[in-house]
Formats: C-alpha cells, structure tokens, sequence
C-alpha cells in the first residue's frame, strides 16, 4: 500500500467540488484541501489520472506527498483530527 497527502489549490468553485468528490473515493477528507489517500499502485494512477483530467494546469496545483511508513507513524495532529491508521503495510514509491 501507498500512503499519500494530496493537498489543492483549485481556482474554480466547480472544478474545487469535483476534485473533492472525485478524492472522497480514494482517500479520507482530512483538513478542508486536503485528503490522506491508502492506496494501491493501481489506484494511485487511476487516482492521478483523474485529478490530471479535472484541473487546469495554467489556473490549479495539486500536490502529492508520499510518506513511508515510519513518516506515517510520526504524524501528529491536534484538535478534532482523527488520528491516522497504521495498520497497512507501506511501500516508497
């Protein structure tokens, strides 16, 4: 499994909603652009794929952070945050 933050930066109101409708498939709606995303090596392209389709290069940015497991493990949040699940395997990608 891979283990991914993808955070946005959308322009548009109705390109910003379909991006967050399309993440909610992949991932958990963590922080308001932002999406903690478990996923396969397949999913993860179709993941990227669909997010390459939906934006505007010249206007959005979409940013994909890649963690490892011990990164996972040393995530911290406060506040109303649910705390992250360890109980997947990880790889580097």
């Amino acid at each position: 499994m891979i283990f991914v933050v993808v955070t946005y930066d959308i322009a548009d109101d109705r390109r910003r909603l379909k991006v967050m409708k399309m993440l909610e498939g992949y991932g958990e709606h963590v922080q308001e652009s932002v999406f903690d995303c478990h996923l396969d090596r397949a999913a993860y392209r179709e993941m990227v794929g669909r997010l390459r389709k939906l934006i505007k290069a010249e206007a959005d940015n979409i940013r994909l952070y890649h963690l490892c497991a011990a990164d996972v493990g040393r995530i911290k949040s406060f506040g109303l945050a649910a705390p992250v699940r360890l109980d997947m395997g990880y790889e580097i990608v």
